[in-house]
């Protein structure tokens, strides 16, 4: 019998959905055998049927919204974004593949130009996380298929059925079913995906083992393009404001949104000493009142739970070991459903711990440190070998210059959440955050290489120096 893989729910626990494992060898030589076809379609083809397919999203809409919740275990509010988002991606990739990659020429003497166009990679594989289990992949597939790749797909194997329906949405759309294959499986399935000799490029999100450990995978392979975005331990400082209410939701809806479960969730807020006590008070308030309740549920919930009960023991663990490492309770992070992943918003100082750990802690938990100055809060919050997203909220404008100036991130916010962050700009962060390869609107960047000509309609070229003239040349025979 076949090892298949299998999908819960999350929130209830309930049987969602089930497949084989896939063979990858296999879906590389169909993806293998279904580029060259696509790669040759002019880009106007290649744009339009990514237009129906943002169509064929559009159809699906509340079915997709629907699979994302209960495999996710996201409110259905959230995951209504989530689908916005994929079908915006489609002008956004266009535009991008267009200013980013476009075609230039340049006119010489005699009629020699230089010309400037891209070429596809070949076959892309992507590895997408299962906190966005339809956003992110897409946010890679569809600039790869503009720009002409095929592409093998493997979704997470906590939310692969999402995986096969995006994929299905694109063969709906007239995307050939060679050109983008679906991979299902676990970590052996993924690495065998990544080191497979017919893989042209890995685009991966994901967390920052996984991310490091496909990097040394590839060493011996410069050929190889890598695309990694590998999460962070993001600051988010609160300074001087009068608005205490404002930035309680700024930082709660930083650290809380989708139950903590996005990479560019706040894990740590650094405060200014006297201003600690009013804001963090606020901020807990705030957490208290959030609903967290299944994604129908009535009321709406502001948090689901998060994706199993492995991940919800994990971060009651990493609760207690910061308690019993010297850290302080201010909200304390419970189970409320016995045997389900429901985790409640948590908060903590640990402001007097001797050591931090700097790990990406993925859930609704917020350490909190207290500092004196300014100069000490962006120390603190460089401390980390991570660099994605950061915040300031509140502060002078000289004082998110000094911010923007010194902090190490690829994503530098003032006012505003450290998430949340736009598909029409680049996305990408420094450490171990990721390979300087930001993916959003620079996604075209990875998907095609230039290519530099020089071309003249006819042959033409004289020798005028170094040569013997004719007679001697003659002789010397």
């Amino acid at each position: 019998m076949s090892a298949k893989i299998v999908s819960t729910e999350p929130a209830t626990g309930a049987h969602l959905w089930e497949s084989e494992i896939s063979n990858v060898d296999r879906e590389v030589e169909r993806a293998r055998a279904g580029w060259l076809g696509w790669a040759a379609k002019p880009l106007t083809f290649r744009v339009e049927t990514l237009r129906r397919f943002a169509n064929a999203v559009r159809a699906a809409e509340d079915d997709l919204v629907d699979l994302i919740s209960r495999e996710t275990g996201k409110p259905l509010w959230d995951a209504r974004t989530e689908v916005a988002a994929v079908i915006g991606k489609i002008d956004i990739s266009v535009a991008a593949y267009s200013e980013r990659t476009g075609q230039k020429r340049l006119e010489g003497a005699m009629g020699v130009r230089q010309a400037v166009r891209h070429k596809p990679h070949g076959v892309m594989a992507v590895l997408g996380p299962y906190n966005f289990p339809a956003h992110l992949p897409n946010g890679h597939i569809v600039p790869a298929l503009i720009a002409g790749n095929a592409v093998v797909f493997k979704p997470s194997e906590k939310t692969p059925a999402v995986g096969a329906m995006l994929v299905d949405l694109y063969h709906k759309a007239g995307v050939p079913e060679d050109v983008v294959r679906l991979v299902i499986g676990g970590p052996d399935e993924g690495r065998a995906l990544t080191s497979h000799p017919g893989i042209d490029g890995i685009l991966f999100t994901g967390s920052a083992a996984t991310g490091i450990a496909i990097n040394k995978a590839c060493a011996d392979r410069p050929d190889k393009i890598l695309a990694l975005e590998m999460g962070g331990n993001n600051p988010i400082i609160a300074w001087d404001t009068p608005d205490i209410a404002s930035a309680a939701v700024l930082i709660a809806q930083s650290a809380f949104l989708s139950a903590g479960q996005r990479c560019t969730a706040a894990k740590r807020l650094i405060v200014k000493e006297s201003l600690a006590p009013l804001l963090i008070a606020e901020v807990k308030q705030l957490a208290d009142r959030m609903v967290i309740d299944h994604p129908h549920a009535d009321p709406t919930p502001y948090m689901g739970p998060v994706i199993d009960n492995l991940a919800a023991d994990g971060l009651t663990e990493s609760f207690l070991i910061l308690m019993s490492n010297g850290g302080r309770p201010i909200k304390h992070m419970v189970r409320p459903k016995a045997n389900l992943p429901f985790v409640s918003p948590a908060m903590i100082d640990v402001t007097d711990m001797p050591e931090r750990p700097d790990i990406e802690l993925f859930g609704p938990l917020l350490q909190i440190i207290r500092v004196p100055d300014f100069d000490t809060a962006i120390a603190e919050a460089n401390n980390t070998r991570f660099g994605l997203s950061a915040s300031l909220i509140g502060g002078s404008p000289s004082h998110y210059d000094q911010f923007w100036a010194n902090i190490r991130a690829g994503i530098v916010n003032w006012n505003k959440p450290t998430n949340g962050a736009s598909s029409a700009a680049p996305f990408g962060g420094v450490g171990i955050s990721g390979n300087h390869r930001p993916s959003a609107y620079y996604a075209a960047d990875y998907c095609a290489y230039p290519v530099v000509s020089s071309e003249a309609d006819q042959p033409r070229a004289t020798m005028g120096v170094g040569l013997r003239d004719v007679e001697t040349a003659s002789a010397v025979k």
